[in-house]
């Protein structure tokens, strides 16, 4: 994060989204309006009390600790790296620095961490509604690039939310935690899958009874929804039961009722 911020975000101007922008964003006023450089660091820190604070109470202890360090960890590394010379093309600063934003975030997100701000407030409302929420936090982050782009001028904010678009995409389709997808299986080997989905997702099954089109015999198809990143762990799991198990899996776009969600602590 602190390579990417020191490499493409300030060899083109840009404001990335979150609490990492409003630091920038309160660097470059201090710097420009009143002739003070104020260390990344300090108020990158600052600006994350609040948000830790209460994911450590609602979210995890675990969780908010991992996230605590990488925040300490970016602080440190912005103030005290340099960026390498790759373009100064600020359309390609833009779209190359999102994806790598976004791909960082998913990074955190994978070891059990966050990279603070409103990465923060994105997971705490996902753990209150089962909902994804980073297009949520894009919209917020286009009303910090308004006040930015009335300050500093159209051009980098519009440029700027070209980033966080790309950012935001690359979120959206890495971190599968808060999508889901419904299972439909049919196997004679049905009780121990069904135990296999119990012990492994926390998810229950329901069964169907049904008629085999080919042979007419009756048969039983399992149905269970699940989140997404067990999907594959679990398939091979099934596999390994009866593999001749036929198994269909589909997105689910909406869903209303009870879903366990593991908590990330």
């Amino acid at each position: 994060m602190a390579l990417n911020l020191n490499t493409f975000v300030h060899a083109a101007g840009l404001l990335p989204g979150g609490f990492t922008g409003i630091t920038l964003l309160l660097q470059e006023v201090f710097s420009t309006h009143l002739g003070i450089t104020i260390p990344f660091s300090l108020f990158y820190w600052i600006l994350n009390i609040i948000p830790a604070a209460l994911c450590f109470k609602h979210v995890g202890k675990k969780f908010t600790l991992l996230s605590i360090w990488a925040i300490i960890a970016t602080g440190l590394f912005t103030d005290l790296f340099t960026g390498l010379k790759v373009t100064n093309d600020i359309l390609l600063c833009a779209v190359f620095g999102g994806l790598i934003n976004g791909s960082q975030i998913c990074l955190c997100l994978f070891a059990g961490a966050t990279t603070g701000g409103t990465d923060f407030i994105s997971i705490l409302i996902s753990e209150k509604t089962g909902k994804s929420a980073w297009n949520l936090i894009f919209a917020l982050n286009c009303c910090v690039l308004f006040v930015f782009g009335l300050l500093f001028g159209w051009d980098r904010a519009l440029y700027s939310i070209i980033f966080q678009f790309a950012s935001t995409q690359v979120v959206n389709l890495l971190d599968m935690r808060m999508r889901k997808s419904t299972l439909l299986i049919i196997s004679d080997k049905k009780d121990e899958i069904v135990e296999l989905i119990k012990t492994s997702t926390n998810h229950d099954a329901t069964l169907f009874k049904g008629v085999g089109g080919y042979h007419g015999a009756p048969r039983e198809m399992i149905y269970s929804v699940v989140s997404k990143n067990q999907i594959e762990p679990l398939y091979r799991a099934i596999k390994k039961i009866d593999e001749n198990a036929f198994v269909n899996v589909l997105e689910t776009k909406l869903l209303k009722g009870r879903f366990f969600m593991k908590k990330r602590d």
